[in-house]
C-alpha cells in the first residue's frame, strides 16, 4: 500500500516537473523571438539611465531631506560643541582646586607685579608700569588665568611668561611680562584653546588673546575695579581699601586672594567661574560695554540703583543690541573677554547681580567698576563652574531677585544700600555670587 502511494507521488512529480519545463521552455523561445522580430523590426530599443523629468523629481527629494535634516544636524553640531565648552570649565574646576592644593589659597585675580609696597593706607610706592620694556612690572593687573596655566598643561607659557622673555631685542621683557594690554608682548597675544569655547566665533584682531572663561566678584559693584589696593597718584602711593571687604563678596576680588575655608555658605552653593562670550563688533550689549557718557556714571554705579539703568540704551528693536546713539560703547580689544592676562573686570570677571545674557556696564573707562553677567553663544543661558568643581547650565530665566534695590555698600550716606553680610537682594543668582552671606538655597537651579 506504501510503495503504491510513493509510486504515484513519484509519477505525479515527475509529470509536473514535465509540464514545468515545457512551459519554460516556450516561454523562453516566445520572448527570444518576440525580441528579435522587433528589434529586426526597429520597434524596439533599449535605453538606459534617467529622464529628465525623472533627474528633476530626484533632486527635489533630495532638496527636501537636505532641508529637512539640515537643522537636525546643526543642532548635533551645537550640542556637541557646547558640551565641549562645558568640558573646559570642568577642567578650569579642577586646575582652581589643584592650585588650592599646591598653595591653600585661589590665585588672585588682578595680581602680578609692581614697583614698592603695599603696606596699607600709609604703604609706598609707584604706579610705574606700561607697555616698554623698561618698566619692569604689569600694573599689578594680571588675571588669574596666568597662574593656572601650569595646572592645564600649558608649562611653556608659563616658563615664558615668569621669566624675563628674550625676543632678539633688548632689553628682554621683564618676568610676569609688562602691562597685559602690551601688544608687542606675545604671550599676551597668543590664544589658548583651554580658554576658548567653541560655539563663540571671535578669533584675532582686534581682540588680543581672548577669552571664555572668567571668574565670579559676587553681587556687589563698588570699587570692583581696583579691588583691595588702589594707587594714589597726587601722594605717589599704593594704599588699601578696608570698604572693598564689605562690597566684593565673591570668591574672588581683584588685589585680594581667598581659599576654600572662607567660603561659609559652602562650596556647592557658591560660584567660582563662568562663561562669558566674546565681541564681534557688532555692538552687542553684553560684549561691547558701555561705559563714560553713558548716563551711568561713578556715583551711580557704586550704588547701582537700579541695576537696569543702562537699559534705556538698547535698541528698542533689537534689544540683544545698543542703540546707534548709545553713548561710551567701547569696541575693538577694550572689550569682553578681549584680554586672557587682563584682570580687569569686562576681560576675566562677571558678577552675579543681573542673569546671564544682560548688557555690559562700567563707570567710565575698561578698567573701572561695574557689573557684568555670564554670557555664551549657547541658547538660552551659560556654564558656571562651583566651588567644588560641578559644572551647571543656568538659563538666562534664573530668579535675580530685586532689580531695582542697590548693590551692597558701606556706604555712611547710603542706608537704602544691603549692608556687609546681609544677604543678597538679587535672589538666587546673587546668592550664588556670594561665599559668605549665609543665604540659604533650597531650589533647584
Amino acid at each position: 500500500m506504501i510503495i503504491d502511494r510513493l509510486q504515484k507521488n513519484v509519477e505525479r512529480w515527475q509529470t509536473a516537473r514535465h509540464f514545468y519545463s515545457l512551459f519554460s521552455f516556450f516561454s523562453f523561445s516566445g520572448r527570444l523571438f518576440m525580441k528579435t522580430s522587433f528589434e529586426r523590426r526597429g520597434h524596439l530599443k533599449v535605453r538606459s539611465g534617467f529622464t529628465l523629468v525623472e533627474l528633476l523629481v530626484v533632486i527635489a527629494i533630495i532638496g527636501v531631506l537636505v532641508g529637512l535634516l539640515l537643522p537636525a544636524v546643526q543642532a548635533a553640531r551645537e550640542a556637541a560643541r557646547r558640551m565641549s565648552c562645558g568640558n573646559n570649565v570642568k577642567q578650569l574646576g579642577l586646575a582652581f582646586h589643584n592650585y588650592h592644593s599646591a598653595y591653600n589659597k585661589l590665585p588672585m585675580q588682578s595680581g602680578g607685579t609692581y614697583f614698592g609696597k603695599l603696606n596699607g593706607p600709609n604703604g609706598s610706592g609707584t604706579n610705574s608700569g606700561g607697555t616698554s620694556r623698561t618698566d619692569g612690572n604689569n600694573r599689578y593687573r594680571a588675571s588669574f588665568l596666568i597662574g593656572l596655566l601650569p595646572f592645564i598643561e600649558q608649562q611653556a607659557m608659563w616658563e615664558q611668561i615668569s621669566n624675563p622673555l628674550a625676543d632678539g631685542a633688548t632689553p628682554s621683557w621683564p618676568a610676569m611680562g609688562p602691562a597685559p594690554w602690551t601688544t608687542a608682548y606675545t604671550p599676551w597675544m597668543t590664544e589658548l584653546k583651554s580658554f576658548r569655547c567653541p560655539s563663540d566665533p571671535g578669533f584675532g584682531a582686534p581682540a588680543m588673546g581672548r577669552t571664555n572663561y572668567a571668574v565670579c566678584i559676587g553681587d556687589g559693584t563698588h570699587r570692583v575695579d581696583t579691588g583691595y589696593a588702589n594707587f594714589d597718584g597726587g601722594n605717589n602711593r599704593w594704599y588699601s581699601q578696608g570698604s572693598v571687604a564689605m562690597a566684593n563678596r565673591g570668591m574672588f576680588a581683584n588685589r585680594g586672594q581667598f581659599g576654600f575655608r572662607d567660603v561659609l555658605d559652602g562650596l556647592s552653593n557658591t560660584m567660582m567661574g563662568g562663561e562669558i562670550t566674546t565681541d564681534l563688533g557688532d555692538r552687542d550689549a553684553r560684549t561691547a560695554p558701555m561705559g563714560s557718557g553713558g548716563g551711568y556714571g561713578w556715583a551711580t554705579i557704586h550704588n547701582a540703583s537700579p541695576v537696569h539703568g543702562c537699559d534705556e540704551h538698547l535698541n528698542p528693536d533689537r534689544p540683544q543690541f545698543w542703540g546707534d546713539t548709545a553713548p561710551g560703547v567701547m569696541s575693538g580689544n577694550q572689550t569682553r573677554g578681549a584680554r586672557w592676562a587682563d584682570g580687569a573686570m569686562i576681560y576675566t570677571s562677571f558678577s552675579s547681580i543681573r542673569p546671564p545674557n544682560t548688557p555690559t556696564c562700567l563707570g567710565s573707562g575698561d578698567s573701572s567698576s561695574g557689573q557684568s553677567s555670564v554670557s555664551s553663544r549657547h541658547q538660552g543661558g551659560g556654564h558656571i563652574l562651583m566651588g567644588d568643581g560641578a559644572v551647571k547650565f543656568i538659563t538666562d530665566s534664573i530668579d535675580a531677585g530685586n532689580q531695582n534695590s542697590p548693590t551692597p555698600y558701606n556706604a555712611d550716606n547710603d542706608t537704602t544700600a544691603p549692608m556687609a553680610g546681609a544677604q543678597s537682594p538679587f535672589g538666587i543668582w546673587g546668592a550664588l555670587g556670594t561665599r559668605a552671606a549665609k543665604e540659604i538655597i533650597d531650589t533647584e537651579f
